[in-house]
């Protein structure tokens, strides 16, 4: 597991705050149509959200040079969800929305190299989106930023992956994870018992122009 240095804790905290300002507007609400989408993966295959109509999505904004991305990745709690749910013939689709003029923007190649061959992570497809337009659509703040759509499209989930806000993977143990909640209830065709929860990571860099 990739242990995350103790300043890196200090400025975890710090940046856990920042999402909250200058956030995008306009997110869908809970029980609203998702917004539909086409976004390029890292191998240049165009991949469309209705490509996957009649099923369960789960959408996870990343950025691996986030010390929260780290957090989950490093512990293979994203990478334990990601199996869980292709197992159960949930999409899941790994979004980076960071600009290319960001310092930690890593190209198509390179990103995938991080998150499939390095990490081990296993999405259904992992996502480009420099331009910024799908995270603005859904109001991404963070990353890990994360959103559960039904079958019908509708959003029955949104927010943060778990109630521990920080950094430090000791805290997944303990932590209740409302995505695996929301998934499990959904799948069972009952309501979200928590459709929404304050997002928290790294704040998400969006191209400014």
């Amino acid at each position: 597991m990739r242990t995350i240095h103790r300043r890196h804790f200090a400025l975890a905290a710090a940046i856990a705050v920042l999402p909250w300002l200058g956030a995008p507007a306009g997110a869908v609400g809970i029980g609203e149509a998702a917004p539909a989408f086409e976004l390029k993966d890292t191998q240049g295959k165009l991949v469309k959200l209705a490509d996957f109509k009649g099923r369960h999505v789960v959408l996870e904004w990343t950025n691996p040079g986030c010390p929260f991305v780290q957090k989950h990745y490093g512990a293979k709690n994203m990478q334990t969800l990601q199996k869980e749910a292709s197992a159960k013939g949930v999409v899941w689709l790994s979004i980076n929305s960071t600009a290319r003029s960001a310092s930690d923007y890593l190209a198509p190649a390179a990103l995938a190299d991080k998150l499939v061959k390095d990490w081990g992570a296993a999405p259904t497809a992992v996502l480009m989106d420099e331009a910024g337009s799908v995270g603005r659509a859904y109001a991404a703040r963070t990353t890990p930023h994360m959103y559960v759509i039904d079958p019908a499209g509708k959003l029955v989930y949104a927010g943060g992956i778990d109630d521990k806000r920080s950094a430090n993977p000791a805290d997944i143990p303990g932590a209740k994870n409302f995505v695996r909640a929301a998934l499990a209830e959904s799948l069972a065709g009952k309501p979200v018992g928590t459709p929404s929860a304050a997002p928290y990571g790294c704040s998400i860099k969006y191209d400014a122009s």
